[in-house]
């Protein structure tokens, strides 16, 4: 049995590389404007974005040396705290300020660390008032 498998597998590895040497595929790659790159064309580029992909790790754009980065579409914040762009107003690693940590049962409305389980004002969840006359409890309004 094991000299049949081997047998096969020795078969299939070599059919399968005189079909690899007989048909081989022409490499295409597709330009932008006109559906095909020449080779040296394709090189050129295809390099480029390996370099800016994995190029130097030491070139890499912070907050505390470029402030802007954290004004740019798509940042967590617009706030920099420990080379991190944050938003000061909802994350509750930095509540308000850099560094100030809200409990585990609070949450960061507005910069401010707030209780959601009892604070009428933010019952459950930021800016979920309870209606007039009811209690916040556990995080729901009215709570029996």
């Amino acid at each position: 049995m094991g000299k049949a498998l081997l047998y096969f597998l020795v078969v299939s590895l070599l059919l399968g590389v005189a079909l690899s040497i007989a048909n081989p595929i022409p490499p295409v790659t597709e330009n932008e404007e006109s559906g095909v790159w020449a080779p040296d064309e394709a090189e050129k580029v295809f390099s480029l974005r390996r370099l800016l992909r994995y190029g130097s790790r030491q070139a890499t754009l912070t907050c505390d040396r470029v402030p802007k980065v954290c004004r740019v579409i798509g940042s967590p914040g617009r706030n920099c705290c420990r080379k991190r762009c944050v938003n000061l107003r909802t994350d509750t690693m930095n509540c308000g300020r850099c560094g100030k940590r809200c409990r585990y049962e609070e949450a960061c409305c507005l910069g401010t660390c707030v209780n959601i389980l009892f604070n009428r004002s933010n019952c459950g969840a930021c800016n979920r008032r309870c209606e007039k006359g009811n209690n916040c409890r556990y995080g729901m309004c009215n709570y029996a």
